[in-house]
């Protein structure tokens, strides 16, 4: 099982960055796949999640500036950031878990998790 995110950078406050959450050697189209992030010093918190069928809920510290989505023949996820703001800065993961029919936010509910890519949002 492989979850690999890329996409990660150094972008500037008001910018916009695509994450991808390439993944392999799991059933994916019945997986939900999580984003968390964990900034320096903070534990790691939700950000978004989408289900199998494409139901979807953010933290709302992201709710209307971020989106995800899917690609199924990709075995891949999408998140969508626009309107960075420096507390966005964190190293964000994703990670894939199955068995629940509804958005999961716990991290518990996740089976697979994928190394982490940086986001830096900074002037």
């Amino acid at each position: 099982v492989q979850l690999q995110a890329s996409g990660g950078g150094l972008v500037q406050p008001g910018g916009s960055l695509r994450l991808s959450c390439t993944t392999s050697g799991f059933d994916f189209d019945e997986y939900a796949i999580g984003w968390f992030r964990q900034a320096p010093g903070k534990e790691r918190e939700f950000v978004t999640t989408i289900t199998s069928s494409g139901s979807s809920t953010y933290a709302d510290s992201v709710r209307d500036r971020f989106t995800i989505s899917r690609d199924d023949a990709k075995n891949t996820v999408y998140l969508q950031m626009d309107m960075l703001k420096p507390e966005d800065t964190a190293v964000y993961y994703c990670a894939a878990g199955c068995g629940y029919n509804r958005p999961v936010r716990a991290a518990s509910f996740y089976h697979y998790w994928g190394q982490g890519t940086q986001v830096t949002v900074s002037s």
